[in-house]
C-alpha cells in the first residue's frame, strides 16, 4: 500500500509565483498529494495568505512554508512531514 502524504498549496489564479511554485511541488522526488487550494473564495484564507502566497501547507501538523522556497527547501519540508507520518 501507497501512503500518500497530504500537503496544501494556497494561491490564486493568475498568480505567477503560485504557478512557479507549483512547477516546484511537480518537481519532488516523492509522491505527495497535493491539494491546490485558491484562497480568493474565502474570505479568512486571503486575511491569512493574502499577502503571502503561494504558502504550502503540512496536513500532518499544519507547519506552513511560506514563498520563497526552492527545490531543496520545499523537498526538505516534505520529508519532514513524511518522517513525521512513519
Amino acid at each position: 500500500m501507497m501512503i500518500e502524504h497530504g500537503f496544501i498549496l494556497y494561491g490564486s489564479e493568475g498568480c505567477h509565483l503560485c504557478e512557479d511554485a507549483l512547477a516546484l511541488c511537480q518537481q519532488l522526488p516523492m509522491p505527495v498529494m497535493l491539494t491546490i487550494v485558491d484562497i480568493v473564495d474565502e474570505e479568512d484564507l486571503v486575511e491569512a495568505y493574502g499577502q503571502h502566497i503561494p504558502v504550502m501547507q503540512r496536513d500532518i501538523d499544519g507547519k506552513e512554508l511560506f514563498w520563497p522556497f526552492d527545490l531543496e527547501q520545499l523537498t526538505q519540508f516534505v520529508a519532514q512531514g513524511i518522517a513525521l507520518e512513519s
